[in-house]
């Protein structure tokens, strides 16, 4: 009897730790967007996999120079979120030929120094509350 009690106490113990390890939420807010034209495209990140392949990601639509995106299911940790105005809807970064972007964007923090985002400068964590970002392009 006691050997089932513990059995389903770990049990208990584990489906509850699933559950609240992953109901966060990041929202992520760009303000300071230039026209309604177009999508924005956001996606998210942990170190591991920083520019590379994001974790999730959603094109959201501009209505009256903001848009905004809801990332669900968030477990604890750090993360960094990258945006871009996609213009002209081809889902990619448009750049001169000298390598500098057509498209405004931006990231997590709001740290843009020369160069692409640095995942040390874009870092936020999330613990066990829900996350609002604002960002600036």
């Amino acid at each position: 009897m006691k050997l089932i009690f513990a059995i389903l106490v770990t049990v208990m113990l584990f489906i509850t730790n699933t559950v609240t390890a992953q109901n966060n939420t990041i929202t992520a807010t760009v303000v300071n967007i230039t026209s309604d034209t177009g999508k924005v495209a956001f996606a998210l990140y942990d170190k591991t996999n920083f520019r590379l392949k994001p974790l999730q990601s959603n094109n959201v639509i501009i209505n009256k120079g903001k848009s905004t995106v809801t990332f669900k299911d968030i477990e604890a940790g750090e993360y960094a979120i990258i945006c871009f105005h996609d213009k002209n809807e081809n889902s990619k970064m448009d750049f001169k030929t000298n390598g500098m972007p057509l498209e405004d964007y931006g990231a997590s923090n709001n740290n843009m120094s020369f160069g692409p985002p640095k995942f040390e400068d874009a870092k936020f964590s999330v613990t066990d509350k829900n996350v609002f970002l604002e960002i600036k392009f």
